[in-house]
């Protein structure tokens, strides 16, 4: 599976709800063709907002959007795996694509490749109850990749799982991403995480959600497990950690 990405250009974004919250002012943001970003911020300051707008699956009050949006050219993973409980591992791969019109026997070959990239080969006769947190995470974004989107966006989709499951999620996303080369949009609250994974680090105010600073995280791919026990690994986060501290008191 060969995947090239696309560039998003969010320009002038506002998001004011009926009941007058405003969750998002002004926000305006280029991410490159290929490149991984994650936002950051304290919860409540609009970054799920943001991703959703930026998918199309909310609507902006103000501003606009700039993004694929051909039929499968954006994937999405959220906070949760969002398994149909009643279908097998495979089954819930194929579901983008049956919905799309593929041939049964394309869609199989393609949802087994999509799981045997996230590290399920031999797992797709599992149904949802028989998996771990991580590995129904892995079945996630395996549906979101099978369509080969140009655009990955993530909702904090490894928040809820333990520190070693997460650890090695972002690995293996590192090494997706470096494989397939999508423009990656992912959604965080962990300074740590932001680091490890990212090019680049959005960093948002306390709602109504601003971004305050933009930071290049410089460290070389493919980024092992050593990155995390480096001084570089600290540094960056110390960096990142002071810019938040800055946001949240924005």
């Amino acid at each position: 599976m060969s995947i090239s990405g696309a560039p998003v250009r969010v320009r002038g974004v506002s998001k004011q709800y009926g009941n007058g919250v405003e969750a998002l002012r002004g926000i305006s943001l280029d991410i490159g063709a290929g490149e991984f970003v994650s936002l950051l911020g304290p919860s409540g300051c609009g970054k799920t907002t943001l991703l959703r707008i930026i998918a199309g699956l909310a609507s902006a009050t103000a501003g606009s959007v700039e993004r694929p949006v051909g039929r499968g050219e954006t994937g999405f993973v959220f906070q949760e795996p969002t398994l149909m409980p009643w279908a097998t591992a495979l089954a819930n791969v194929e579901l983008p694509l049956k919905l799309a019109g593929v041939g049964r026997a394309e869609r199989r070959a393609r949802a087994g490749e999509a799981l045997a990239g996230v590290g399920l080969a031999g797992f797709g006769n599992s149904y949802p109850r028989e998996l771990s947190g991580g590995m129904k995470m892995r079945v996630s974004i395996a549906r979101a990749l099978v369509t080969e989107p140009r655009l990955l966006l993530m909702d904090e989709p490894f928040a809820a799982l333990d520190e070693i499951s997460r650890y090695r999620l972002n690995t293996d996303l590192l090494a997706l991403w470096q494989r397939r080369r999508f423009t990656a949009v992912f959604v965080t609250h962990s300074v740590f995480e932001s680091v490890f994974l990212s090019q680049r680090i959005v960093v948002m105010s306390a709602r109504p959600g601003r971004i305050t600073s933009a930071l290049d995280v410089e460290a070389s791919y493919p980024r092992e497990e050593a990155f995390r026990t480096s001084a570089e690994y600290a540094a960056a986060c110390r960096r990142v950690s002071a810019h938040l501290g800055e946001a949240m008191a924005a």
